[in-house]
């Protein structure tokens, strides 16, 4: 049991990343801690895909010329067959070079993907945090009870204070 832990640790660092991220999200009542806790929920799930999409022992899927220019003058897609070759299971040779089919690759789509939702994660932070200066001028506080007690009065009286 102990072992299986110690193997798979990197599961363990995401689960207590993802419980931390959504504990400070539900127990906080300040805007900005919420926002953090966010990102460190959505930095959990970044972690998760990128240590499933990696492969153990796989290499990048990257194919190596050989120097000589891979006969790229011949207009021939070497590509194309390298990858057909590769699909019925024979040996693909790029430019003199050798590679097997049973060379192990990592697939680079999980890192594409993250890379592009780590970019997407830091627009919307900026974003929230944009809107929580708003919130800030507007009602003086970014406690959630406070901005709550505003809108309360607010809306019984019809008039702010």
């Amino acid at each position: 049991m102990i072992s299986a832990v110690f193997e798979n640790y990197h599961y363990s660092v995401v689960i207590i990343l993802m419980m931390t991220g959504l504990y400070v999200v539900f127990s906080s009542r300040n805007l900005i801690k919420k926002l953090v806790g966010l990102s460190v929920f959505q930095t959990s799930v970044f972690l998760l895909y990128i240590t499933i999409g990696k492969v153990a022992g796989g290499q990048p899927p990257i194919l190596v010329d050989d120097g000589h220019g891979g006969g790229h003058g011949d207009g021939k897609d070497h590509h194309a067959e390298v990858a057909t070759n590769l699909l019925a299971g024979g040996e693909a040779k790029v430019g003199g070079a050798q590679h097997s089919a049973e060379v192990l690759y990592s697939n680079p789509l999980p890192h594409v993907l993250i890379l592009t939702a780590i970019v997407v994660g830091v627009a919307t932070l900026a974003i929230g945090l944009a809107l929580v200066v708003r919130i800030r001028e507007v009602y003086g506080s970014i406690e959630e009870d406070v901005i709550a007690d505003l809108d309360h009065r607010y809306n019984l009286e019809g008039t702010a204070d």
